[in-house]
């Protein structure tokens, strides 16, 4: 197996400092069978989901090589780009022999719910599943006080040996709650909420008058880095089992056709319109 680790905070983000240094004892361990590369954003690109920016004017990506304490045996690349980006360029071989499954985090704050759309710790892995590589995303509740890095690389750790018999593109959304590992209660499966980011403006029923410009203050919701209240959710979803206490591993599905035949008579009766719109203008 060959590791791309990546992340959204940049490569001197403590937490993929932390899950490197982890990878790096899980590869010496078997070195025969085991690789790993970082490709990371030299800056803070956290919510960038699977954005790559306007490669078609920029497309020269400007990269430093970089050694990170710790890993010295695992190469390192900082990258002037998203988490996408990174995880594109490192899977397509710009940079080395292609891997095999992509590794990103440690993100500081949970990517619980809503917000697994708009996080570009969890679009990096989405990324490599276009290219037909397995993801791990790996997201801690975040505390300005001490965030607890070392308890989410080791979980992350034990997870990856899974992957060898997984299929193609097996896509884990991993968050865990900011404990020391004698306090964690344990793992869970858990299901995506509906907590998101940004909560309603407040202002719904008064329809205040805008000016031709201004600014909009953004209320923040539960799924913020440090969560917020979530006891709207079920006990098995993911930010509740992280409040409660638990680690939450949350299988993804990568872009792919939709193919429920519920769609069908849509899909039909759409194309069936645009035909009728164009023997109109022939």
């Amino acid at each position: 197996m060959r590791l791309l680790i990546t992340n959204d905070d940049g490569i001197n983000a403590p937490g993929i400092q932390a899950l490197t240094r982890a990878a790096s004892a899980w590869v010496a361990a078997d070195p025969a069978n085991r690789s790993a590369f970082v490709v990371a954003p030299m800056t803070n690109q956290s919510g960038m989901s699977s954005a790559v920016g306007d490669v078609f004017s920029h497309p020269q990506v400007r990269y430093e090589r970089r050694v990170i304490e710790g890993a010295e045996n695992i190469p390192a690349f900082a990258l002037d780009a998203a988490p996408a980006l990174c995880t594109i360029v490192g899977a397509i071989g710009y940079l080395g022999e292609r891997p095999t499954m992509v590794l990103s985090g440690i993100n500081a704050g949970a990517n619980v719910g809503r917000s697994v759309l708009h996080s570009g710790t969890v679009g990096a892995i989405l990324t490599g599943a276009q290219l037909g590589l397995s993801g791990l995303a790996v997201s801690v509740q975040w505390d300005e006080a001490i965030t607890h890095y070392e308890t989410a690389a080791k979980i992350a750790i034990e997870v990856l040996d899974q992957f060898y018999d997984a299929p193609e593109r097996t896509l884990l959304n991993l968050n865990v709650p900011n404990l020391g590992p004698a306090e964690l209660k344990g793992v869970r499966r858990g299901r995506i909420s509906r907590a998101g980011i940004i909560k309603p403006s407040g202002d719904e029923a008064t329809h205040p008058t805008l000016e031709a410009s201004g600014e909009l203050t953004l209320r923040f919701g539960a799924a913020t880095p440090q969560l917020g209240d979530v006891s709207d959710e079920m006990s098995d979803e993911d930010g509740a089992l992280v409040v409660a206490g638990y680690a939450s591993l949350t299988p993804l599905s990568g872009v792919h056709e939709a193919t429920d035949p519920g769609l069908d008579d849509l899909v039909r009766q759409s194309l069936d319109a645009i035909e009728r719109h164009l023997d109109q203008h022939r």
